[in-house]
């Protein structure tokens, strides 16, 4: 992450830019009070978007060159753990660090709706007060401008020390970022996925003791589940809790939480797991619906995998963070294509004997 202070037009084609910068004024005017900020924000995340496009703007027009804020665009991974370091300086838990993330004086405002709601009122607050100087934040002091002039207020030293300032090496607990267990899904889906088509293609497959046809309804609630929460999330603009394992956050606010930039994946996948669960309703209780449903059960499964596979290979190699509740939901669909197989292979053989 680079800083590059621009002007706003410029913002799109730099990680780092700053909105509202001042010229540099003659020491015989009187300056006129600026609050200075910092802003997180991540390209493709609709909430961040939504800031840009919607929230700053108007405070752009009405405070001009009183307002300067930085913007600091989260790109990889060393971007991510920068905004938390950042975030555990004011004491704020990974779980519930995301973007956009403002910093202004001793204040954090996370989310669009924290921002609209509680920024202008910060900016006068501080205007008021003779403006405020650029977050004394140390793990992003070099990215920040040029200092400004002292007679500015500051955010409270005793709040955010220097001196006990996290490091890369203790600033927050080692993490991980859960790329080698998405990379072990990946190939555990790919294999599954080849072995489900291969057998459906030749007609064989293992057989299965009739116990395991039941573990499929005992998947789907925990998917329903899953997707229900994943859904929750993407819709209400809220902090999901990660675990110790990867980034959640950072992939559910990217521009691939949302299939087609309308429906959120996590009511698609729970919209797929209630399908399911009809089909294997159908296939267990109605006799009449028995063969289509077995075979259109696994072709929705088949649909499921493939599509997880896809949404796994973004996130350590495209998004740069591993959500564990997707990993989740790709482990349930890929068992599901599994155990749905035997029972299509049945009864797409019983179709062609029947004509």
């Amino acid at each position: 992450m680079q800083a590059h202070e621009t002007q706003t037009n410029h913002a799109s084609h730099n990680p780092v830019v700053a909105l509202g910068a001042s010229p540099v004024r003659a020491q015989s005017e009187m300056p006129q009070p600026v609050v200075r900020a910092i802003m997180f924000w991540m390209a493709g995340c609709p909430y961040c978007e939504d800031v840009i496009q919607n929230v700053l703007p108007p405070l752009r027009v009405k405070y001009d060159a009183q307002f300067d804020l930085l913007m600091l665009e989260v790109v990889d991974t060393q971007d991510v753990d920068m905004l938390y370091r950042a975030a555990a300086l004011y004491n704020i838990p990974k779980e519930q660090t995301g973007v956009p993330f403002i910093i202004i004086g001793d204040r954090v405002l996370i989310g669009s709706a924290e921002v609209r709601e509680q920024l202008p009122a910060l900016i006068d607050d501080y205007l008021t007060r003779g403006g405020m100087d650029w977050p004394a934040t140390p793990v992003i002091a070099t990215l920040l401008p040029t200092a400004s002039p002292a007679s500015f207020l500051t955010s409270d030293p005793s709040a955010i020390s220097t001196e006990s300032a996290p490091t890369e090496s203790d600033s927050v607990a080692p993490h991980d970022n859960g790329f080698t267990l998405a990379i072990a899904v990946m190939i555990v889906i790919a294999s599954s996925l080849l072995y489900s088509v291969v057998s459906f293609a030749i007609g064989k497959t293992f057989d299965l003791p009739d116990w395991a046809d039941w573990l499929i309804p005992a998947l789907i609630v925990i998917g329903i589940g899953v997707a229900s929460y994943l859904s929750y999330v993407e819709t209400q603009s809220v902090t999901a809790f990660c675990g110790p394992i990867g980034d959640c956050n950072i992939v559910q606010q990217s521009r691939y939480a949302r299939l087609f930039d309308v429906l959120p994946v996590g009511m698609l996948g729970l919209l797929g797991y209630l399908a399911l669960l009809a089909a294997w309703l159908g296939r267990k209780f109605i006799c009449n619906l028995e063969k289509l449903a077995a075979i259109g059960f696994w072709g929705m499964a088949l649909f499921a995998v493939i599509f997880s596979l896809y949404l796994t290979y973004l996130e350590p190699f495209v998004i740069k963070a591993v959500c564990i509740w997707c990993l989740a939901s790709s482990v349930i669909a890929t068992l599901l294509l599994l155990l749905g197989t035997p029972p299509a292979i049945s009864h797409f053989a019983l179709s062609d004997n029947d004509e």
